[in-house]
């Protein structure tokens, strides 16, 4: 898994020096988190009983384009499309441009709340199918975020889990400094939540809360460090933005691959 997970920031990195794209932190932070989904968790071997997984941060969309890259569900020349003019692949998901790809995103707080929608209906068609989320610590303070937060209790939704990138870094600051957030974990508890806090990187923790039995939907709050996996990128706000040059990304790189060989 630490070798998947190390592919696909490479990947990550690849695209975002291609595109020059900002957003290389963002995507750097979750990319534990979608391989273990990806490679251990989603039920995706028949494609009109899969599971559905919903990236709302999709700013974050180049981990998500390098984990179906790494999965086989994306070809390298889809993945080298991205964020290119007459591309492939857009900054933001666009459902139209994959099969896999569920929701077209951009604008934060809509993951959820459409989620609840799909959860809601498969429990209508008696369906075993799951619904999961991934979203930003940041987009969870969008007031739809807590709308669909009181509703998905009320519906009995536990085909639904949502995965929080807690990394504490958004585009102005940190999430816990921007406005009142923690504690994160009891407010969704009391909105009737089941709720699980673990290390977002560890992929048998991720693997132990998304598998835990619930009568409730599931709210999994992933602390993260933005940028994981790259030394200088590591928990730095300013890598919300900056964009991955030639040296940067050769140097990045080097690392990754330092790094997976010392574990």
């Amino acid at each position: 898994m630490q070798a998947i997970a190390t592919n696909i920031r490479k990947n990550i990195l690849h695209i975002a020096n291609l595109a020059g794209s900002p957003h290389i932190g963002s995507a750097l932070s979750c990319a534990d988190i979608l391989t273990a989904l990806y490679f251990d968790i989603l039920n995706l071997e028949d494609y009109d009983n899969r599971d559905l997984f919903i990236l709302s941060k999709a700013h974050s969309a180049m981990a998500l384009y390098a984990t179906l890259y790494e999965k086989g569900l994306l070809t390298k020349e889809e993945m080298e499309g991205y964020y290119q003019n007459g591309g492939s692949l857009p900054a933001h998901t666009d459902r139209f441009t994959n099969p896999y790809i569920e929701i077209s995103a951009g604008s934060l707080g809509h993951g959820l709340p459409m989620a609840v929608g799909m959860a809601h209906a498969l429990k209508l068609k008696k369906s075993n199918r799951k619904v999961f989320v991934l979203m930003g610590d940041g987009e969870s303070q969008e007031g739809s975020v807590w709308e669909a937060a009181m509703l998905a209790p009320k519906l009995e939704l536990n085909n639904v889990t949502v995965l929080i990138d807690r990394n504490n870094l958004q585009g102005y600051g940190r999430a816990d400094e921007l406005l009142s957030y923690e504690p994160i974990d009891k407010k969704f508890e009391a909105f009737n939540w089941e709720v699980l806090r673990i290390n977002g990187h560890n992929a048998n923790a991720i693997k132990d809360a998304t598998n835990m039995k619930t009568n409730k939907p599931k709210m999994i709050i992933c602390d993260t460090i933005k940028g994981k996996g790259v030394s200088f990128m590591e928990d730095q706000l300013i890598w919300h933005y900056y964009i991955v040059t030639d040296e940067i990304k050769q140097k990045a790189i080097v690392e990754l691959e330092e790094s997976l060989h010392e574990k």
